[in-house]
C-alpha cells in the first residue's frame, strides 16, 4: 500500500500550509496573510477530481492530521505542435515537505504520483520550476533544465 494518497477539500489548510513551506524555501516569503482568502478556492479544487488540477499528498507520521509532504500540479491546454500534438501540458507548480519529514522519500513518492497522473491524463509535456536545492530529485525523474524566455504581468 502505497503512503500517497490524492489530497481531499479537508486537507486544504495544510496542503497551503505545505505550499507555504516551499515559498519560503525559495522566495523567504514568511507571509500567511494569503492563506485565508486561498482556503475556499483550494477546498473547491481539491473537491473536483476531473478539473485538471491533483494534489497528492503524505500524511505525516507523527502528527495527527498534518502532511509531510506534497506534490500538486494542473493540466492546461495548448496549441499542439511537434511532440505534443493534442496540446496537453502539465504544471508542477507546488513540492513540499514538512522539515521535520524531509530525507524519507516521501517528496519523490508524490511527484511519481503526480507524474502517473498526468501521464493517465494523456499529457506528454511537464513543465516546473526548481530550486538549486531541488533539482536532483527532479533531474532524477527525468526532468532536463530548459532556457527560459519567460516573462510575466501581474493584473
Amino acid at each position: 500500500m502505497s503512503l500517497v494518497r490524492r489530497a481531499v477539500p479537508e486537507d486544504a489548510e495544510e496542503v497551503l500550509r505545505l505550499r507555504q513551506v516551499m515559498l519560503d524555501s525559495v522566495h523567504a516569503a514568511n507571509s500567511t496573510e494569503w492563506q485565508a482568502e486561498s482556503l475556499p478556492t483550494m477546498r473547491d479544487r481539491l473537491a473536483d477530481p476531473d478539473g485538471g488540477f491533483a494534489a497528492f499528498v503524505v500524511d505525516h507520521p507523527q502528527r495527527l492530521g498534518a502532511l509531510a509532504a506534497l506534490a500538486a500540479g494542473t493540466v492546461e491546454y495548448r496549441i499542439g505542435r511537434k511532440g505534443n500534438p493534442q496540446g496537453r501540458v502539465g504544471y508542477v507548480f507546488s513540492v513540499a515537505t514538512d522539515p521535520d519529514a524531509r530525507r524519507r522519500g516521501y517528496a519523490r513518492a508524490c511527484m511519481e504520483t503526480l507524474l502517473d497522473w498526468f501521464r493517465e491524463q494523456d499529457v506528454r509535456q511537464v513543465d516546473l520550476n526548481a530550486s538549486a536545492e531541488a533539482e536532483p530529485l527532479y533531474a532524477s525523474l527525468g526532468f532536463v533544465r530548459k532556457p527560459d524566455p519567460s516573462m510575466r504581468l501581474e493584473l
